[in-house]
């Protein structure tokens, strides 16, 4: 899961402190998160469930770090569509 929170926080907070709203920078950060979680199929696992398996997970992404990827990407909106309903700005 670390995979793509680290990703996802870093690009999220580089975003909005560089002035880019929250709902820019949560999808941009979302999309960096999707991607770094991609990237784990070509690691070696070294700890959790799949280090038993070692070499016949390499080619699979990290399950962990899909899950939240997927949970980032189908969250932004969502928290965009409470704020808007709310009248919050965007």
């Amino acid at each position: 899961m670390v995979d793509a929170l680290v990703p996802f926080a870093g690009t999220f907070s580089r975003l909005t402190s560089a002035g880019a709203g929250a709902d820019a920078g949560w999808a941009e950060a979302a999309r960096e998160a999707a991607s770094a979680a991609q990237a784990t199929a070509a690691l070696r696992p070294l700890k959790g469930r799949a280090r038993p398996l070692a070499e016949k997970s390499v080619g699979t992404p990290d399950p962990g770090a899909t899950s939240l990827a997927m949970v980032f990407t189908v969250f932004g909106p969502h928290l965009a569509g409470v704020r808007q309903a709310a009248g919050a700005r965007p």
